[in-house]
């Protein structure tokens, strides 16, 4: 189940990404929904809980205006356009499983798959500055609100 995770992980950094260069190139047809159908046909024999990545790439594009407003205060030296695309759709992924995914992933897994998103898909660089900005999320955002005001999915 693990390994099936980060490859659903994977697959869901493959269509944020792709779906935000479509966006930003004004592709007038860029859906994300049909991005994430091809990316999940392309792995259909190792992908056994589709919902899973079904959750995150929607939740994520969902809430992406509220884990940009988030994220921006915790690199403020890197204003989040100025974030390469890539390590900005791992933060966006990271943050949104901390906060809002209805799986209870424990926090160090959620980092250190992010990390390792970063590592394999970003710059030399990019696994240190995803750690650093989701710790301190995590920190400031999770350990740092009380259950009354803790971020919640509805």
């Amino acid at each position: 189940m693990a390994s099936n995770r980060h490859l659903g992980r994977m697959i869901v950094l493959q269509t944020l990404y792709e779906y935000e260069f479509r966006v930003q190139s004004e592709d007038k047809w860029a859906n994300a929904s049909e991005i994430l159908k091809r990316n999940l046909e392309r792995y259909k024999s190792s992908i056994d809980d589709a919902s899973f990545i079904e959750q995150l790439v929607d939740g994520v594009i969902a809430r992406q205006t509220d884990l940009d407003s988030q994220l921006a205060p915790l690199a403020p030296e890197w204003p989040i356009e100025q974030i390469s695309r890539i390590d900005r759709a791992v933060l966006r992924l990271g943050l949104y499983e901390l906060l809002y995914s209805t799986e209870k992933v424990p926090h160090k897994v959620v980092i250190n798959e992010a990390v390792e998103l970063a590592k394999s898909f970003g710059s030399d660089n990019s696994g240190k500055f995803v750690n650093g900005v989701l710790g301190t999320a995590y920190r400031t955002l999770v350990e740092g609100s009380s259950d009354e005001t803790k971020p919640t999915d509805g």
